[in-house]
């Protein structure tokens, strides 16, 4: 009798604990931004070191200079440059998903509120209110750090180096801003896209993914698991090597014990209410 009571007490607990999750993710009514600092630096020494797993918001630019650096300390600069950026630009997604669950909730939209979600499936290429959320989603850190590691060549490319472009994306419209790159396609030139800083490229990185039916796979995986290794292999068609690129991003994040900056995240004492 006493076990059965505590089974039935287990159970009943368990079923608390089960509804106080899903109000905690479904039922919030409120959004924070984050407070960001962009800094121009002068030196690299400026950069800001990683104490820690709470990450301050800053925005670096004018990131020069890592070729002259010993490769460790070299690499160790990259990734503090680059993290705050990625923390900014998925919280600022996530922050967003937010905002569009509670448009779900809602009876009665505002014009702001329309606006804001006009926009945001504009940007995703969404099919409707419930189709946005599911596009709107990120990578883990280890995944984007192995990215741009392998993409900007640890920060020395010309396109991280004058265009803040982390992923080599590529602009087709001549209105927005880019660069010409040193190389043409049959006999057109190539451009790719300039960015004001690293978080915006790593949020229109996102928004790459989102829009592609290349990675729809990865979309539904991204909805089951955030293990850096489950979701690579759906990340292929970023490169024309397929799964040796994949292959490469695996080993990069090996070698670098890129999975231990999964768990940072931004600094709480940068967080304000909407």
């Amino acid at each position: 009798m006493a076990q059965q009571l505590r089974r039935n007490w287990a159970a009943f607990l368990g079923s608390i604990l089960i509804i106080l999750i899903i109000a905690h993710n479904t039922g919030r009514n409120k959004t924070f931004h984050v407070r960001t600092e962009t800094i121009q630096l002068q030196s690299l020494k400026e950069v800001a070191a990683l104490t820690g797993s709470l990450v301050k918001p800053f925005l670096y630019t004018n990131v020069s200079g890592l070729a002259k650096l010993p490769s460790r300390e070299a690499k160790r600069t990259f990734i503090a440059t680059v993290l705050p950026s990625i923390l900014v630009a998925k919280y600022q997604i996530e922050q967003n998903r937010e905002k569009i669950y509670i448009l779900q909730r809602k009876r009665y939209w505002t014009a702001s509120d329309s606006a804001f979600y006009y926009d945001m499936r504009r940007r995703y290429r969404a099919v409707g209110l419930t189709d946005l959320p599911g596009r709107m989603v990120t990578l883990p850190n280890s995944v984007i750090l192995a990215q741009t590691a392998v993409e900007s060549g640890w920060g020395q490319s010309r396109f991280f180096l004058q265009a803040r472009n982390l992923f080599g994306i590529w602009s087709f419209n001549a209105k927005e801003p880019r660069m010409a790159a040193s190389r043409k396609r049959k006999t057109r030139q190539v451009y790719v896209r300039a960015y004001d800083d690293m978080a915006q490229s790593i949020a229109h990185y996102f928004e790459v993914l989102a829009r592609s039916r290349s990675y729809r796979g990865l979309r539904e995986a991204m909805q089951h698991t955030q293990d850096p290794f489950e979701l690579l292999p759906h990340l292929k068609y970023y490169s024309e090597r397929r799964s040796a690129y994949t292959q490469q991003l695996k080993k990069m994040i090996i070698a670098n014990n890129l999975t231990q900056y999964d768990t940072y995240q931004l600094d709480p004492a940068y967080l304000f209410p909407d």
